[in-house]
Order: C-alpha cells, then structure tokens, then sequence
C-alpha cells in the first residue's frame, strides 16, 4: 500500500513534475496526461459509485478504481531498460487484472440486446454517471 505523508512536496513549479523513480518529466508530456486521463477516468466512476445502490455494482466500480490507480502508478514508473515487470517499488499492471475486466464487461454485456446505435448518458443519475 501506498502512504503519503503530505499533499505538498515542496519542489516548486519548474514546469516539471516527479516520476515515481525520482526522475522528473515535463507537465505536458504524453506520459503525464495520460495519467490525468486515468485519474479523469478513476474521478467519473466515483462519482458513480455514490449514484449505484446495488452492492454487487459498487463492488465492481470500486475495484475497477482500485486497478485504475495501479495503472497510473504504472504509468508514472518508467522501466528500467525496458522491464515492466513487477519490482517491490514498481507496480506494474498484470494481465489478470486486464482478463479479469475483460470477463466482467462481457459478463456485463452478455444479457443485453445488441446495439444499434451509440448510448446516450441518462435514464438515471447513476446511468448518467
């Protein structure tokens, strides 16, 4: 488990931001908005969480952000010479965790009539979100 004493770090604003190595990378790089989109992503189903009354569902969602956050850990640990393998101080995202989410959402999409068009947001709060 991740612990962190402070919300600050005290390093200024240069235009750049820490990797979780130490190394640092540029605000705008690609590997930093794709963790924002993560982040993004991680944001928009907590919000669903709170609309979902059904146990089962929040359990899924609430999982699915637990695996989102391990993706942008991931993202923010550059490999070392390439190795994305799991070390003690780098998470790396699994292929279980990929099949597990792949099962769920066929799972999910398996009593559902086939779409003809695109999907609307609505119906319902929770729907919405």
């Amino acid at each position: 488990m991740v612990k962190i004493n402070k919300i600050y770090t005290r390093t200024g604003d240069d235009g750049t931001t820490g990797l979780v190595d130490g190394s640092r990378t540029a605000k705008h790089s690609a590997r930093i908005s794709a963790v924002g989109l993560v982040d993004e992503a991680n944001s928009a189903i907590g919000l669903a969480v709170c609309a979902i009354e059904d146990d089962t569902h929040r359990a899924l969602l609430i999982r699915i952000q637990n695996d989102l956050f391990d993706l942008g850990a991931d993202i923010a640990t550059p490999a070392d010479d390439g190795d994305f393998a799991p070390k003690e101080m780098a998470l790396r995202i699994a292929a279980s965790q990929s099949q597990w989410l792949e099962h769920q959402i066929d799972a999910l999409n398996e009593h559902l009539e086939p779409l003809n068009s695109f999907v609307l947001p609505g119906g319902s709060e929770a729907a919405a979100r």
